[in-house]
């Protein structure tokens, strides 16, 4: 069962409030979900006539704290906070929480696609559920 996700509201204002607002002029956000469309039809095209019904995910905290810090010494980044999920997930379900603040706009999307990369690809083990 999905864990609640938390509120990226309140994250955003938590992010205001927080000592490195003063050097953010951007914060970006990454909400991933469980979608029905397989990852080797969406990424490679093939369409094997499944549909993923959930998904099994998991992610190795450890890797997780360093993909972080990694984002943290990124030129311009002043503010990173990452929620994922665990467990067995449904279509619809969120997967993954990304907040990043930083002082320009290629600073900061650089970073996203850097740390939601990293995390993807090192970081979790995702085992979907066909039907």
């Amino acid at each position: 069962m999905a864990e609640q996700r938390p509120s990226i509201d309140q994250w955003i204002l938590d992010a205001q409030a927080d000592a490195s607002a003063k050097d953010c002029g951007m914060y970006l956000t990454h909400m991933g979900v469980v979608r029905e469309s397989p990852k080797q039809l969406v990424r490679k095209g093939i369409d094997d006539g499944t549909r993923v019904v959930g998904m099994y995910f998991s992610y190795d905290a450890q890797k997780v704290d360093a993909a972080i810090e990694s984002c943290k010494q990124m030129e311009g980044i002043n503010y990173v906070r990452v929620w994922l999920n665990s467990g067995e997930l449904v279509v619809g379900d969120p997967i993954m929480q990304v907040l990043i603040g930083g002082d320009i706009r290629p600073h900061v999307i650089d970073a996203l696609q850097t740390l939601v990369g990293t995390i993807k690809n090192e970081c979790v083990v995702e085992q979907e559920q066909r039907g």
